[in-house]
């Protein structure tokens, strides 16, 4: 029977083997990947996930909330090792954030805000990019005209950008808001700026002093319904946010009306996210050597004609 424990022992030591041998695996879920941000923050944790020989399973949740939890309890069903979520719904799906917790599956979430469930939220400081975005954008109409916004209230860091310029248009009344639009949709958000805007500009055609975006592709949609207008850079201050190569380029280009953003390091924030897997997961090293509280700071820097050529190259 010596040959028969021997089997049995060799069997053991394999699947032992085997089992110590496994990939690392990490799920990575992005919301929305037509929005750019989304994609550059998703893509970017993948890349750096892979490049650690990790296996990735990368999801889009194509806007959608059902989806997206769907997305979700797949990724715990399948116990992976960890879970990174750009652009998520820590209130809407906390149910499934809860569930990971309870499993043991460790979560980092992207510009999401923070979740009891997650380990922590990486993002720049959104009230940092508010005040940025609006106080630019009054300097260009002169603290003095009309002002319309286009808003998106779901998603926490646009709301805080909102909030921030509320908080500088009440100090500084010269400044009127003579039309406010509010993107509701995210599967079709594109035509729902589009047609929410183009009104706007039409309602107040002629009275328009300065337009603030609160991310960058409700900027691009803007821009082109104000060239297709014959509207010419500086006749119409438009400031936004989030930053991206076609931003840049617009603001460099003299036939657009973007005139600035605030540009939020979105690839490093998925490599961070990455970073701090290894550490905490991998390693097995206490979270507050990556971050003491809920949220996990990057920087963002203001972008505009004076420095758009640097960010360009």
């Amino acid at each position: 029977m010596n040959w028969l424990r021997g089997l049995v022992m060799t069997a053991t030591a394999l699947v032992a083997l085997s089992t110590s041998a496994r990939a690392f695996e990490v799920g990575i879920i992005g919301f929305q990947f037509s929005s750019e941000t989304h994609a550059r923050a998703a893509n970017a944790a993948a890349e750096a996930a892979k490049a650690k020989g990790w296996t990735v399973t990368l999801l889009n949740s194509e806007g959608s909330l059902p989806k997206h939890v769907e997305q979700f309890e797949t990724l715990i069903s399948k116990h992976v090792d960890a879970i990174i979520i750009a652009m998520g719904k820590p209130v809407e799906a906390e149910a499934e954030f809860k569930e990971a917790r309870e499993k043991g599956i460790p979560v980092i979430t992207i510009a999401s805000g923070s979740s009891p469930y997650a380990l922590f939220d990486i993002q720049s400081n959104e009230y940092k990019v508010g005040a940025e975005a609006a106080l630019n954008l009054l300097g260009q109409m002169g603290y003095s005209g009309n002002l319309v916004t286009a808003r998106f209230d779901l998603n926490v860091a646009t709301r805080i950008r909102g909030k921030i310029l509320d908080a500088a248009l009440s100090e500084n009344q010269a400044v009127k808001e003579v039309g406010k639009f509010s993107m509701a949709r995210t599967q079709s958000w594109r035509d729902d700026v589009r047609s929410g805007m183009q009104a706007l500009l039409l309602q107040n055609q002629g009275k328009i002093n300065g337009i603030w975006a609160s991310f960058d592709g409700q900027a691009y949609i803007i821009d082109d319904l104000l060239q297709s207008q014959g509207v010419k850079k500086g006749q119409i201050a438009l400031v936004s946010a989030d930053g991206g190569k076609e931003t840049y380029a617009r603001i460099a280009d003299p036939n657009s009306t973007l005139l600035a953003t605030v540009a939020v390091p979105f690839e490093e924030m998925g490599r961070k996210a990455v970073d701090a897997v290894q550490t905490i997961v991998v390693e097995k090293k206490p979270k507050s050597t990556v971050t003491p509280g809920p949220y996990l700071f990057t920087d963002a820097v203001l972008v505009d004609a004076h420095n758009v050529q640097n960010f360009l190259k």
